[in-house]
């Protein structure tokens, strides 16, 4: 995407209608996520009372996995509402911006999508810093490339080890449309087998139909969201006690160098 195209879209008065969001958006299966289902009560506050809207929010959002596993096909869906069917390998890295309002305050999300090949790997990967979600697709398939996703999740996690709060992480199974309901079921254990040994949430998904794609990144950007203001209420809440301490302690030397000066004057 074009610089300047970036740029307008993050500054633009307001997101379109499918990128507002005042609801949150839960995930495929309850029983497949380990993370929140409703805004938190101080998001909600803090959002409600506008005290954040003057900050430009930012979440980087990367999407990897196996080659020809439809991750640029994923983010075209979600971005242009396109589908191409034909096949043409990521070089490199390429990244999309995404202007969201949730609960009325601007939000944006970089989504980087990276090259799946070998030969391009240790180039994606050093994009991989600073995520504050991990998406790891897999063709549902093609159950090599299902094998493959714990590797790709290890290493994401291995450049984002410090970050704190640490990333989301989402496991996808896309190309829902090509795979009959009986091979899904069988895939689909397996799946949600690993999102518990890499603490993932599952989601399936078609690039070609659109089944769950918007639903799915509409919960990624509310849950980077919501990281992130809880983040800027807890920094906020920091730099109030810091300033308290700092001004107890002018005051208590104020104190002492007034009983100082006046000690030849009885002062107590």
């Amino acid at each position: 995407m074009p610089p300047c195209s970036v740029l307008l879209k993050m500054l633009k008065k307001e997101a379109d209608i499918d990128r507002q969001i005042t609801s949150f958006q839960l995930p495929f299966n309850i029983e497949y996520t380990p993370y929140e289902t409703d805004f938190n009560e101080r998001v909600k506050r803090y959002c409600k009372e506008g005290r954040n809207q003057n900050h430009l929010k930012i979440s980087k959002i990367i999407v990897i996995g196996d080659v020809g596993v439809g991750k640029t096909s994923l983010v075209n869906r979600f971005c242009h509402k396109t589908f191409n069917c034909n096949y043409k390998a990521t070089i490199g890295v390429d990244f999309e911006v995404e202007r969201f309002d949730i609960l009325g305050v601007p939000f944006n999300v970089q989504i980087w999508d990276t090259a799946g090949q070998e030969r391009f790997k240790s180039l994606a990967s050093s994009y991989y810093r600073a995520a504050n979600v991990i998406i790891v697709v897999f063709d549902l398939g093609k159950l090599n490339s299902l094998a493959n996703c714990k590797q790709w999740m290890e290493e994401a996690l291995r450049e984002n080890q410090n970050n704190m709060p640490p990333p989301y992480t989402f496991l996808i199974g896309n190309k829902l449309d090509s795979v009959s309901l009986s091979a899904y079921d069988s895939i689909q254990l397996q799946a949600v087998k690993l999102t518990e040994a890499i603490r993932a949430e599952y989601w399936p998904v078609s690039s070609k139909s659109g089944i769950n794609v918007d639903s799915l990144f509409n919960r990624v950007a509310i849950l980077a969201f919501q990281s992130s203001v809880l983040q800027e209420i807890s920094t906020s809440h920091l730099t109030k006690i810091e300033i308290g301490k700092f001004n107890h302690t002018v005051s208590e030397l104020n104190q002492r160098r007034l009983k100082r000066n006046c000690q030849s004057c009885n002062y107590r």
